[in-house]
C-alpha cells in the first residue's frame, strides 16, 4: 500500500508540474520587424528570394505597427501585381522588373523611415 501511494504521489506531482507549467507558458510569437522585411526586399532585388521566403516574412500580418502593416501590404500587393513565382523557381528574380523598381522605392522608403524613428528614439 506504502508503494502504491508513493507512485500516486510521484504522478500526482509530475502531471501537477506539467499543468502548471503549460499554464503559466505564452504560446510563442513571431514578431515582424523592419529589418526583416529589408532582408527580404534586399533578397528579392538581388534575385535571390524564394517565394516560400516571400510569403513567410511578407504574408504575415503585423499588428503591433500600423505603419509596418501598410508596408507588408504594399508589398504584398507588389506581389499580385508583378510577382512571378513560376521564374522564381528557375533561379529568375520573383518579381517582373517594373516590380523590382517599386519594391526599390518601398524598401529606400522603409529605410528612411525606420532612420527617422532612430535617431528620434535616439535623440530622446
Amino acid at each position: 500500500m506504502a508503494l502504491y501511494l508513493l507512485v500516486f504521489g510521484v504522478c500526482i506531482l509530475i502531471f501537477g508540474s506539467m499543468i502548471g507549467i503549460l499554464l503559466l507558458s505564452r504560446t510563442p510569437r513571431y514578431r515582424t520587424e523592419p529589418k526583416h522585411l529589408l532582408e527580404i526586399f534586399d533578397k528579392t532585388l538581388e534575385g535571390k528570394a524564394s517565394e516560400t521566403e516571400w510569403n513567410v516574412v511578407v504574408g504575415y500580418p503585423v499588428r503591433h505597427d500600423d505603419y509596418l502593416e501598410s508596408v507588408r501590404r504594399r508589398a504584398q500587393r507588389l506581389m499580385d501585381e508583378h510577382g512571378r513565382p513560376w521564374q522564381a523557381a528557375r533561379g529568375q528574380p520573383l518579381l517582373s522588373k517594373a516590380g523590382c523598381e517599386e519594391l526599390a522605392a518601398l524598401r529606400e522608403h522603409l529605410a528612411s523611415h525606420t532612420a527617422l524613428r532612430d535617431k528620434q528614439h535616439f535623440d530622446a
